[in-house]
């Protein structure tokens, strides 16, 4: 049982690398003028989120696969909106990057993805500046400065284009981590999709229509229906497959395989497209902007490691405070008590304390001192 899930996990992580790779190259080889020709980021970006969102409304409305959450006008317009446009922004100039700068510079820039996203969270409130992670962050920039500086044909347009995408999508992230959980809201890869798809597929309509449509209608450009249907089933594989691995193997997993991932696709880049080209300087700058990555990541387990163990010793704790309560009730209970919350923890018993192993909540029938020591290890947190 154990090497057959162990082989199951190392498939589902295949499948990942696999698709991951397969849609990067996928989207160069259609949009770059020297193969398929198809200069039309955000055409291909709203053929994607047009696809993704129909396979979603068949799947939740036709095939009732899942079922769609209380969804309000409120918290759509407040959560999902923006996390719908940020989205399609990361989207649009990641896929218009293609035109101009090649994979393999591409997934070196990507290294900036932690940076990216710890500045948002530390602007938006949700995580504290650290030294040891603003020095891992100095790292990585570092490193990538010295990449780029390395490659040969570098193209400031296509550049701003990709780090652009990059803060979009961190700030993307930031944003379904305070508006949806402040919401309480839980989304599959299925409901993500049947919600915010739609909402990307409106969001890029309106520079669709001022900058592509126009292109589109002078010009002879060619369409393959195979092409751009494959094309966007891999895209939407690729988003099943990304919930499918977290959910199997956790995000440090992926996190782990997303890092091999890059360099095999660095190295299959310049394989399939040889004016890929890269230098020594590119593979060192990448590989120090690596260094600080994985330190980064590394820092970020053991904080999910405090954290659970955190979560694991609240029951023990509670337990031991509230026999130590017990204890003193039996010394001395006044008489005017039985109507005082205090008696119903003082006369009760220790398998009162309801504990939910896999999420530990915070029992209604805590003592007055389980409570005070908690918070105020919280507080000290």
């Amino acid at each position: 049982m154990m090497n057959k899930t162990l082989v199951l996990t190392y498939v589902y992580l295949f499948i990942y690398i696999l698709l991951s790779s397969g849609v990067i190259l996928y989207n160069k080889w259609v949009l770059s003028p020297k193969y398929f020709n198809f200069p039309l980021p955000i055409t291909l970006t709203m053929i994607h989120m047009g696809f993704s969102g129909a396979v979603a409304f068949f799947l939740v409305r036709v095939l009732k696969v899942v079922s769609p959450v209380k969804m309000t006008f409120e918290i759509y317009a407040t959560c999902v909106v923006p996390i719908s446009a940020f989205f399609a922004s990361s989207l649009w100039f990641g896929n218009t990057a293609y035109l101009h700068i090649s994979v393999a510079f591409i997934q070196m820039l990507k290294a900036l993805m932690p940076v990216a996203t710890f500045f948002m969270a530390v602007l938006c409130g949700t995580d504290k500046a650290r030294c040891d992670v603003f020095s891992n962050m100095l790292l990585v920039s570092v490193g990538v400065v010295i990449s780029s500086y390395g490659e040969i044909h570098f193209n400031v347009v296509g550049t701003v284009y990709q780090v652009t995408g990059i803060f979009a999508e961190a700030l993307r992230l930031v944003l379904t981590q305070v508006l949806l959980q402040k919401k309480g809201l839980t989304l599959n890869p299925i409901t993500s999709l049947y919600y915010i798809a739609p909402c990307s597929f409106a969001f890029l309509f309106v520079p669709w229509y001022m900058l592509e449509k126009p292109v589109m209608e002078v010009s002879q450009i060619q369409f393959n229906f195979w092409i751009f249907f494959s094309n966007a089933l891999c895209a939407l594989a690729l988003n099943f497959s990304i919930f499918l691995v977290i959910g199997r193997t956790g995000a440090v997993t992926v996190r782990v395989a997303g890092v091999l991932k890059d360099w095999i696709l660095i190295a299959l880049s310049t394989v399939i497209f040889p004016e890929s080209t890269i230098t020594g300087l590119n593979i060192t700058g990448y590989a120090i902007a690596l260094c600080g990555v994985v330190m980064y990541n590394y820092i970020k387990v053991k904080d999910v490691r405090a954290s659970q163990l955190l979560i694991e010793s609240i029951p023990d704790r509670m337990t031991k405070d509230w026999k130590l309560e017990k204890k003193s009730s039996d010394i001395f209970v006044p008489d005017n008590t039985s109507d005082n919350e205090g008696s119903s923890g003082g006369n009760g018993t220790v398998s009162d304390i309801n504990i939910d192993e896999e999420a530990p909540l915070i029992p209604s029938r805590l003592s007055h001192i389980g409570r005070t020591q908690l918070m105020n290890h919280a507080i000290g947190k």
